[in-house]
């Protein structure tokens, strides 16, 4: 399904699921709603990839249908109540309720609420990675990764993205269940690589 934003030149064609998290519904959500794959980068640091993709569609089924303007606008202690309620939406529930609810607050200030206006309203490729750069909780690292799933997954075309693209393998390269699981693998031999190398300049002082 092709998309296009009433002010921007860059349509996107949406995927039918991204291979994230293992439940159909979840990778369908995140595939259709910006918003939902905003949040699950969002929840992804300190929990698995499968736990963080999930949270988007089991916040609304707590909660119900959610926006950015309702999550920026909720009191913060009933998001706080969700995140926490067993089992608890992350490792650390009141802090990833506080930074959702500050992303959707970015939204609704800078995009109207729009997630995807995002990338679909970016000049260029630094001008993307500059719009997700200013998003609470991105770092270069998450961003690069959003822009490479933009690019390889959703069709995103913008002067200077394929160059800006990571170079090491990320979610942008996972096009099943059984290429996220390698990758996942992957990223944990690169882990435990680097924890051994580390051990062995220590022993070397």
């Amino acid at each position: 399904m092709s998309e296009r934003s009433a002010a921007s030149g860059h349509p996107t064609t949406r995927p039918e699921r991204l291979y994230f998290s293992g439940d159909a519904e979840a990778d369908q959500l995140l595939a259709r709603d910006p918003l939902a794959l905003l949040i699950g980068f969002t929840l992804d640091q300190q929990v698995t990839l499968q736990k963080a993709f999930s949270g988007p569609l089991e916040l609304r089924r707590r909660i119900g249908p959610y926006d950015a303007r309702r999550l920026a606008s909720m009191e913060p202690t009933e998001l706080e109540a969700a995140f926490r309620t067993p089992p608890a939406l992350h490792r650390f529930p009141a802090n990833m309720a506080h930074r959702v609810q500050d992303l959707c607050a970015v939204l609704v200030r800078d995009y109207d609420g729009d997630a995807s206006r995002i990338w679909t309203e970016a000049s260029d490729a630094a001008d993307l990675q500059g719009r997700l750069l200013a998003l609470p909780g991105f770092g270069a690292m998450k961003a690069g990764t959003v822009m490479a799933l933009l690019a390889k997954r959703f069709g995103l075309q913008l002067p200077g993205l394929v160059a800006a693209l990571p170079q090491q393998p990320t979610l942008g390269d996972v096009d099943s269940y059984e290429a996220r699981d390698r990758y996942q693998a992957g990223k944990r031999a690169h882990k435990a690589a680097l924890r051994a190398a580390q051990a062995e300049q220590s022993g070397r002082r």
